[in-house]
């Protein structure tokens, strides 16, 4: 273990007892390893990190969180989750740190769990899981959660969930059945969550809240890639002093989560800089082991190796 680089990984899920009771449908089915593995937040999953070399975890809540609730629900729901993932932190502060759950179909209430969480609890910013009850979070609704972040000067990480029905029942319903995972992580998730972070940079969001900072997984649901053809469309809609390019770049993080490819590492370091990229497994959904062998090889120089295991994360998070 001698020189083993310290790793810290930041969109890492569990799965609180009593939100769980609150899912129903598909949402409250999961594999029976995958939910096994949701529920341990002690030392089955520390051994798990342990043999894969991963130091510390950012605990979140899993999809689809508190997101799909009715407003006093969720505000009651994220208070108590969030107090009991307080304590599994305390129970191991050097190996795990938490984003808080927020009720944002009750935004104000969100601000303020916010706040509570970041100055009471000592948690890093928030994560949030798709659409709230099938709205945008561009919309002005929910911009006091972003006033509220920018203050506190934490991130909000924003997450998959299943698409909205229309788009499923328009773009998605003749191959659902077969194949499952058109709604996730192979197709659904990318375009439900990229969407997402296109609409926040033309809704002037960050024109107000200059010091908002958004993270998104998956070396960013694919907008790094698509980034100067983005770009070069909106430049004809142009309204503001900065293009799409330069807000994307001076407002988003992006991670690794479930995504171990030197190539699209490569592109999202041409695209935004090594400083805007942080390791992240995807945890129990994908396995620590590949995601820390892949660590092993990149192909990066030993300073930016560090930012992006680590450096990055701590600055961001103050960790």
């Amino acid at each position: 273990m001698a020189g083993k680089p310290y790793i810290i990984a930041l969109e890492e899920h569990y799965l609180d007892a009593e939100v769980k009771q609150h899912y129903t449908g598909s949402d409250a089915r999961q594999a029976p390893r995958v939910a096994e593995r949701l529920e341990d937040v002690g030392q089955g999953r520390i051994a798990d990190m342990d043999a894969a070399g991963i130091d510390l975890q950012v605990l979140s809540h899993a999809n689809p969180g508190l997101q799909k609730m009715d407003g006093d629900t969720a505000i009651r729901l994220a208070r108590a989750a969030n107090d009991r993932l307080y304590e599994t932190v305390r129970a191991h502060p050097d190996r795990f740190a938490a984003f808080a759950a927020i009720p944002t179909p009750a935004p104000a209430a969100a601000a303020d769990e916010l706040e509570r969480a970041v100055t009471q609890l000592g948690f890093k910013g928030a994560l949030v899981n798709g659409l709230t009850n099938g709205l945008f979070l561009d919309d002005k609704r929910f911009w006091p959660i972003f006033e509220r972040a920018a203050a506190l000067d934490v991130p909000l990480y924003l997450h998959p969930a299943i698409p909205h029905p229309a788009v499923v029942e328009a773009y998605y319903k003749d191959y659902v059945d077969k194949f499952p995972s058109l709604l996730r992580a192979a197709w659904g998730f990318t375009v439900e969550t990229a969407t997402q972070g296109v609409r926040l940079v033309l809704s002037g969001v960050f024109d107000a809240y200059p010091n908002l900072k958004i993270i998104i997984g998956h070396f960013g649901e694919g907008l790094p890639f698509l980034l100067w053809r983005v770009n070069m469309g909106f430049e004809r809609d142009r309204q503001g002093s900065k293009s799409f390019r330069d807000a994307f770049c001076e407002h988003f993080y992006v991670t690794t989560s479930g995504f171990f490819s030197d190539a699209a590492l490569l592109h999202c370091m041409m695209e935004m800089g090594i400083d805007r990229i942080m390791f992240s497994v995807d945890y129990p959904f994908v396995d620590n082991a590949p995601g820390a062998e892949w660590t092993k090889t990149l192909p990066l120089s030993p300073e930016d190796k560090e930012k992006l295991l680590n450096g990055n994360a701590r600055r961001l998070l103050k960790l």
